[in-house]
């Protein structure tokens, strides 16, 4: 840029020059711009307010608005043969710099007001100490000394020369642009301290006599400052009193506390924000890495590199607008990220662009229409964009096998993990019939399949069925991001269901699962706890519509884990051997269980407390009602009292009761203590 471009702008009018150049100028050669406004201003300032006034001049040399696009983008025409060659950022902080620094040594008028540059900075500020650069030599002296004769365009023009090596013709286009009202006379009145051409005023102008970044300090006036701290004191007591009092009738500190306000800007939450700062991790680090689970996962898919999709998908993420869809599992905090998250999935999946984030909290899915953009970063707001949170803190190499990377037409698609050597769908329902194994793309992504979780029956149950180096696991959807495990077996050894026996358990009780769907599921298993003998044969549970078949009934419980640890949900299933469930659907193993008895939160049936007990009202086919019950191993004796009234020396129990009747059910562990059924 040259001088004339610069005499044309001024602080509210940029010109081409744009914040960030001006702001990366100003950073590099900040030291030598500090320079120049110490040399150009008045030697009567003294020598600490002459320091921290350099730096306050520097600092406020920025454009105060950002330019128009055009602006931004103009050309700035050919540089003429005398004029020096410097950047446009650099010539336009040092002429506001030297803007300043000459006002500042203009004289205070009584009719005119004082401009900004001639008040003591506001910024920096050092109490206690006055500052000053490093004393030079006998030749600094004279040099400051002949600069303390000169008038301020006089010593700007010598500055300009000496220090910044610019030809005349240039001195005089800055001087004027800085508002020097006779450029020619300064520059005479320069050379009559010293000649043109000459180089031992130059150099000295490069020493340490002259750098107002290398100072040193001294205490001020000690007396005088204790003095001055005194009666600060007391007035500051003062002031809290004072403050104290127009505060009691309200609400102390205020609405917000000590918030920040709604507009400031947090350096922390705005990096989160940025597209370039999200974590991505290599395609082959997980075989290295002590840990396997999200943290590292590689960021996959065909539009990583979409800056513009990442930047609306952060944006809506901080800030979604009244149109966004958001969900979030129970537990899981729906608010903005912490950092930058990393990113593990940007591509395009069932007419959507899909991006999947992680912040090792939560996993937070971003979707919106393929044909628009669906998000907007300004506003937070995103035409038919979706925001789906969960919590997946302390997820192992099973918990974090798969994510639902999108729902369409009644089907879901898995991510799976790049550690998943084989993925298939298995029906529940049909123990049967053999897994199917689901064609995958390049990123990890699975064919549709149905989903049980959207289903409006139980005609089946698919689940996702993965195989890694350690073994077979199945998943189950439950309409989250992440899939639940499924096992079967005691409380205290759970197992992958593999076997024959635990997928005839699972399509018993597979059903069960609508009444674990949006709970923050972890985890399922299902534990067969005791199988019990019919009275008379055949019946029909009340309440459960389970008519019974084979003269044998069987207890399940089936405990949901959460991924924030509290909340678990339990059920006690009943199964009359060989009947039709509830659902209408027949299984091998004789018919689907119904709910005998639910609650969440409960210990039961769990690692700390194994043990569980329930019980049904249920009609044989003869048409006498009875109370059956059945406990876990742990439980010596039952009980039944209120409206019936028995006892068993085991843990089984049945006894004739009245239709209609209600009864209380307890039982008896081996050290003696009495435990309540299962409500």
């Amino acid at each position: 840029m040259s001088t004339q471009e610069l005499a044309s702008s001024s602080p509210a009018s940029p010109g081409p020059v744009d914040v960030e150049q001006a702001e990366a100028a100003l950073v590099e050669h900040y030291p030598r711009l500090v320079r120049i406004a110490y040399l150009v201003l008045p030697p009567s300032l003294g020598r600490n307010r002459r320091v921290l006034t350099a730096h306050a001049l520097v600092q406020r040399s920025l454009p105060r608005r950002r330019t128009s696009g055009a602006a931004a983008a103009a050309v700035p025409g050919a540089r003429r043969a005398d004029e020096d060659a410097v950047d446009p950022g650099y010539a336009y902080v040092r002429g506001e710099v030297l803007r300043q620094a000459l006002v500042a040594g203009l004289p205070l008028r009584r009719l005119a007001l004082p401009r900004r540059a001639q008040f003591p900075p506001l910024l920096p500020q050092v109490w206690g100490l006055r500052l000053f650069p490093r004393a030079g030599g006998a030749d600094e002296l004279a040099l400051d000394q002949r600069l303390s004769a000169l008038s301020g365009p006089a010593r700007a023009a010598y500055v300009l020369r000496g220090l910044e090596r610019q030809g005349d013709p240039e001195v005089l286009r800055v001087l004027a642009a800085a508002g020097a009202e006779d450029p020619e006379a300064a520059l005479a009145e320069a050379d009559a301290v010293e000649g043109p051409g000459g180089s031992s005023g130059a150099a000295l102008l490069e020493s340490a006599e002259f750098d107002p970044c290398s100072l040193q300090a001294r205490p001020t006036d000690l007396m005088r400052r204790r003095q001055h701290g005194k009666a600060a004191l007391a007035a500051a007591a003062a002031v809290v009193v004072c403050g104290a009092l127009l505060g009691l009738p309200g609400d102390g500190w205020g609405r917000n506390g000590a918030a920040a306000p709604s507009y400031a800007r947090n350096p922390a939450a705005e990096a989160a924000l940025d597209p370039a700062a999200l974590k991505r991790i290599g395609a082959a680090d997980w075989r290295g890495s002590a840990r396997t689970d999200f943290s590292v996962w590689p960021a996959r898919g065909g539009l990583t590199g979409d800056a513009a999709l990442l930047r609306r998908a952060l944006a809506v993420w901080a800030r979604p607008g009244p149109s966004v869809r958001t969900s979030a599992t129970p537990g899981t905090p729906p608010g903005p990220p912490m950092g930058p998250p990393q990113l593990l999935f940007a591509s395009e999946v069932d007419a959507a662009r899909v991006v999947l984030f992680f912040d090792g909290l939560r996993v937070v899915r971003y979707a919106e229409p393929a044909g628009g953009r669906g998000g907007a970063g300004g506003a937070g707001g995103g035409g038919g964009a979706a925001l789906d949170f969960a919590r997946t803190d302390g997820a192992d190499a099973v918990g974090s096998a798969a994510l639902v990377v999108s729902r369409a037409g009644g089907n879901v698609r898995y991510l799976t993990a790049p550690w998943v050597r084989e993925a298939a769908v298995r029906d529940l329902l049909l123990p049967q019939k053999a897994a199917r194994v689901l064609t995958r793309d390049g990123y990890g992504v699975t064919e549709p399949v149905p989903s049980p979780a959207t289903a409006p029956g139980c005609t089946r149950w698919s689940a996702l069925q993965v195989r890694d180096e350690t073994g077979v696991r199945v998943l189950g959807d439950l309409g989250e991001l992440a899939p639940a495990r499924l096992t079967s077996g005691p409380p205290g050894r759970p197992a992958d269901v593999t076997g024959a026996g635990a997928l005839e358990d699972w399509a018993r009780v597979a059903c069960s699962l609508s009444a674990m769907r949006s709970h923050g599921v972890r985890s399922v298993n299902s534990w067969a706890y005791a199988r019990q003998p019919l009275p008379e044969g055949t019946g029909t549970a009340a309440g459960t519509g389970a008519a019974a078949g084979a003269g044998r009934a069987e207890w399940s419980c089936v405990r949901a884990e959460t991924w924030r640890g509290t909340g678990s949900r339990v059920l006690a299933l009943f199964r009359a051997a060989g009947a039709a469930g509830a659902a209408g659907a027949a299984s091998p193993g004789g018919g689907v269980a119904a709910v005998a008895a639910r609650s969440d939160g409960s210990l039961a049936c769990g690692p700390r407390e194994p043990r569980i007990l329930a019980g049904v009202v249920w009609q044989a086919g003869s048409g006498q009602w009875y109370v059956l019950a059945a406990g876990s191993p742990e439980f010596t004796s039952l009980t039944v009292s209120g409206g019936v009234t028995g006892r068993s020396g085991g843990r089984l129990l049945a006894v004739r009761a009245a239709a209609g009747s209600r009864a209380d059910l307890t039982g008896t562990l081996g050290d003696g203590r009495r435990v309540r059924a299962l409500r």
